[in-house]
């Protein structure tokens, strides 16, 4: 039972990832419709940005949380002034491999120099040691990282769906001449959006490294999965996302248990069968 529960920490460890990183993904692809595969290459920025902001500057883990997203977060806005604001009305496609080939490139220049070879980033003194529940040893990070992770996704709901700042965006994203018509900056409400998904890859990569450590690959290793996460919880859900995100987690980490060759490929399985059932996702709705 104990290997059980160890297999079930982990699976929500990976879920608080998921959820993270497929919201950042529902958030700009839901506002935007920008398909952003560069997102894992944003999220392993924000776990090097930590790195140097300790190694470098003496900046430790609490402030990295809230610097790395947003020195991340403007970095994913130039792009979107840069590049991305020229795709607007393309197809999908465009944008797909617009943004696939930025990740080559950052990825390419982060493994030219650091190798792709982990990099150590420590656990906070506050958050070392463990708590003993009685049934399993619960480790106070990774406890940690569930509960952070799902405030901010539930916060990041209720900033979209329940503010008026979140209206005002998704009345943007529908009818954009209208909505400027009543004095509202159209294009930087979208940079700003834009800044707001990649700095949620960027915060899942700070809360990553102590556990993952620091790779210029570690965000290749997760963004197909965030893609079928997305996926299965409806393109553009912000709440699927979080269910789904959380829920593929544990169900991953329960395969591992039961029948652990099939591990990595039970999250694709479930995309498949869910897409047969429902083409737009658990809870996505038709165009």
């Amino acid at each position: 039972m104990q290997a059980l529960y160890a297999q079930l920490l982990v699976g929500l460890i990976n879920g608080s990832f998921y959820a993270l990183l497929s919201l950042g993904l529902a958030v700009i692809f839901g506002m935007l419709n920008i398909i952003n595969f560069a997102h894992g290459a944003l999220y392993m920025m924000g776990a090097f940005v930590a790195y140097f902001l300790l190694n470098l500057g003496g900046i430790n883990y609490w402030w990295a949380l809230l610097f790395a997203p947003i020195i991340v977060g403007i970095f994913g806005m130039i792009l979107e002034r840069t590049m991305l604001k020229f795709l607007t009305g393309l197809d999908h496609l465009y944008g797909l491999l617009l943004t696939f080939g930025i990740a080559l490139i950052v990825q390419g220049v982060f493994q030219n120099y650091f190798g792709s070879s982990g990099l150590p980033y420590s656990i906070p003194d506050q958050l070392k040691g463990g708590m003993n529940l009685g049934f399993m040893f619960l480790p106070i990070y990774r406890g940690w990282v569930v509960i952070f992770s799902l405030v901010v996704c539930l916060a990041t709901w209720f900033l979209i769906e329940k503010t008026r700042l979140g209206a005002n965006l998704r009345a943007a994203t529908e009818n954009p001449t209208l909505v400027r018509a009543f004095g509202i900056n159209v294009p930087r409400m979208i940079t700003l959006t834009y800044g707001l998904g990649v700095g949620l890859a960027a915060l899942a990569g700070v809360l990553s490294a102590p556990i993952n450590q620091v790779r210029p690959l570690m965000g290749a290793d997760l963004i197909i999965v965030v893609f079928a996460v997305v996926v299965i919880g409806g393109m553009g859900s912000i709440m699927g996302s979080i269910i789904t995100g959380f829920a593929l987690g544990v169900i991953e980490g329960l395969t591992k248990y039961f029948y652990p060759e099939a591990s990595n490929t039970v999250v694709f399985v479930l995309m498949v069968l869910v897409l047969l059932v429902k083409p737009t996702g658990l809870t996505g709705r038709a165009a």
